[in-house]
């Protein structure tokens, strides 16, 4: 894969790689470490989060995070995100999953061993579309060996349960049986982008293009019980978005299912359609109701909260720089 951009913001890098199809796009970042950025009573983690000071991230031998693409663009067309702006979904190939986590790995060749490399299918599309994302996982630990040795790999599928995916329910019971469960005993994850409890809502923000909140809980309760950390119903919390915690918990099981709320991200989308959570990034009264009535009826709860230098450096999800944008924080081009 030959690299035609690389961007240094303050968490890491933005890469641009030439594809076996185009242009695809990869992160390699750090992270703050959860006793700044999470709050979540069932992990010890109970103070509220009242912004998160841009700082210094863990050494990238302590947690690494690599977010790639599984789609050259994405055709769902969601309205809190920029990726639709690329260009239409079409699947990346295994050599392009290969190579985007071995080149963010080669940015750092003095980083051999690392306690936690987190690869999220996250970046440019909807993964479940791509089966060669299965095929990427079960080889990952044998193709990553030669760069990290035998770190913990813990990858994660984001999904937004697309309607017209036939083969959806076959893409997670592989995903979650023989990845998650078996090969990788439950360090591997999923989650699937919920974001409002209200049908209406979700069909403005999927565009129409996601399974209704009802159907998603039918998949919910066919998948196998997870190993390991539950699957993630998460809600990219915006104002005015309705999380009712006993609907939620009619559909889905606190047994099966945590919570994640975070903020709605600050695309160009999002500013297109006045998408926002007022007050997400420095304040914690946007989740503190939400997230005592989720606890209340009996479910985990994570509240995640970036910084506000992440967000404008345009590592958080639903931002893309081969959209047309570029970080609105300060920012170097490499090459």
């Amino acid at each position: 894969m030959d690299i035609v951009r690389n961007i240094k913001v303050p968490t890491g890098n933005i890469v641009v790689g030439r594809g076996e199809k185009g242009l695809l796009e990869f992160l390699s970042i750090g992270d703050y470490g959860r006793d700044k950025n999470v709050k979540a009573d069932f992990l010890g983690l109970t103070r509220d989060i009242a912004g998160v000071p841009n700082g210094d991230i863990m050494p990238l031998q302590e947690k690494w995070v690599v977010t790639i693409s599984t789609q050259y663009g994405c055709s769902m067309g969601c309205k809190f995100c920029d990726v639709p702006k690329v260009g239409p979904g079409i699947n990346a190939t295994v050599t392009d999953l290969r190579n985007q986590v071995v080149n963010a790995l080669k940015l750092h060749p003095e980083v051999i061993s690392t306690k936690r490399l987190n690869v999220h299918f996250a970046r440019m599309g909807e993964p479940t579309f791509n089966r060669n994302v299965i095929a990427f996982a079960k080889e990952m630990r044998k193709v990553l060996r030669p760069f990290i040795g035998r770190s913990l790999i813990h990858p994660v599928v984001s999904t937004m349960l697309p309607r017209r995916n036939n083969n959806v329910m076959e893409f997670l019971n592989e995903w979650t049986i023989e990845v998650k469960n078996e090969l990788f005993r439950g360090d591997a994850g999923l989650q699937f982008s919920i974001n409002s409890t209200s049908g209406s809502q979700r069909e403005e923000m999927f565009n129409g293009k996601s399974l209704s909140l009802h159907e998603i809980s039918q998949i919910g309760k066919a998948l196998i019980d997870p190993i390991g950390r539950k699957y993630a119903l998460n809600f990219a919390l915006a104002d005015g978005y309705e999380v009712d915690a006993e609907k939620l918990y009619a559909l889905f099981s606190p047994k099966k299912f945590m919570v994640k709320l975070t903020p709605i991200h600050a695309t160009s989308s999002c500013t297109e359609n006045s998408i926002q959570t007022s007050g997400g990034y420095n304040d914690f009264t946007p989740y503190k109701d939400t997230e005592n009535r989720l606890k209340a009826v009996g479910f985990d709860v994570i509240v995640f909260v970036p910084s506000y230098e992440e967000d404008l450096g345009m590592i958080t999800c639903g931002n893309a720089v081969l959209s047309g944008r570029n970080p609105m924080t300060e920012y170097t081009d490499l090459f």
